[in-house]
């Protein structure tokens, strides 16, 4: 079995290379952005690739949509996304891709046992599934408020956001760094459905959504 994983933190991805390699698995290529990462798959052609969601330069959602890129243009690779979140929106939409290949949405945290994700790889490599119970049961329950899924700290944010305030007020009035303020915009903008693109302001639509308008 050939993987190629899309991983950041070193650590984890020096680890989980290890990891595979140790339980048998050819790992044929390691990248910590999701640029890098595509073109190793491209050159690799792995059976199965395991990605993080949050990955530079926004760290907000870039794993997971180069794990749809992977989706949509090698159909026969399966897909393991390994988070420490579930990403509702794009979760729902790897899964709906219709492709040969196997998918699985693993949560890191609830991975507790080593012989079980290798299993699950294995799975998925051969055009199976692993999901995670805890991903499956939320995407099951998402309600029709899109609001609903932002953490208090992300509402209070956004909520400043609908005064005018820039990023460095928000931190400013919240006591927290700016750094932190940009991460939970990110996170308010794709918990909204707010990819990015050059013709929409990301920033009004979530004040937009927030107002009811």
């Amino acid at each position: 079995m050939r993987v190629v994983i899309a991983e950041d933190s070193v650590l984890l991805r020096e680890g989980l290379s290890r990891l595979l390699i140790e339980g048998g698995v050819d790992v044929a290529g390691a990248a910590s952005d999701a640029e890098t990462f595509l073109r190793e798959v491209e050159a690799a052609g792995p059976d199965a690739v395991v990605v993080d969601v949050r990955m530079p330069p926004t760290f907000s959602d870039e794993g997971l949509r180069a794990a749809l890129v992977v989706r949509k243009r090698w159909p026969e690779t399966g897909v393991l996304v390994l988070s420490q979140y579930v990403e509702e929106r794009y979760a729902a939409e790897l899964l709906a891709v219709k492709a040969s290949g196997g998918v699985g949405y693993l949560l890191k945290d609830r991975v507790a046992d080593v012989a079980d994700f290798l299993d699950a790889l294995e799975r998925v490599a051969r055009g199976g599934s692993a999901i995670d119970p805890e991903v499956v049961a939320q995407l099951l329950t998402r309600k029709a408020d899109p609001l609903s899924t932002l953490t208090p700290r992300e509402r209070d944010v956004l909520a400043l956001m609908a005064e005018g305030r820039s990023n460095a007020a928000i931190a400013t009035s919240l006591v927290i760094g700016s750094g932190a303020v940009e991460k939970h915009v990110n996170s308010i903008f794709m918990k909204l459905g707010l990819a990015p693109t050059d013709t929409d302001h990301r920033r009004v639509l979530a004040v937009l959504t927030y107002l009811g308008l």
